[in-house]
């Protein structure tokens, strides 16, 4: 059975940090192309930041900078750090596999609120 469970999300203050996990299980991690996304109330599911199974990496240029994606394959786990957090940065974000098959986790509220 392949599952994602995500987690790290929380209530943060604008300009702070939170670090979100996602460890998958079910799949051979190390050849997903991995990535997460988030969507915000009223908005469409977006694009935040990839990484592919040799480790490149991909970024919304909204989050360019602050946030920082990364893998351990040895722990089928993917990270995504965020600094510098913005009010505008408040979404569930989700962990995404993609390879022959494609699979979602099932999200992390983010809410970045003083």
């Amino acid at each position: 059975q392949v599952q994602f469970v995500e987690s790290g999300g929380g209530l943060v203050q604008p300009g702070g940090s939170l670090r979100l996990s996602c460890a998958g299980s079910g799949i051979i991690f190390s050849s997903y192309l991995m990535g997460w996304y988030r969507q915000a109330p009223g908005k469409q599911r977006e694009l935040v930041a990839q990484i592919t199974s040799g480790g490149s990496t991909n970024y919304a240029g909204s989050v360019k900078g602050r946030f920082t994606i990364s893998r351990d394959n040895a722990k089928n786990t993917v990270y995504l750090q965020m600094n510098s957090l913005k009010p505008e940065d408040t979404a569930v974000y989700y962990c995404h596999a993609a390879y022959y098959s494609s699979y979602w986790g099932q999200g992390t509220q983010v809410t970045v609120s003083s």
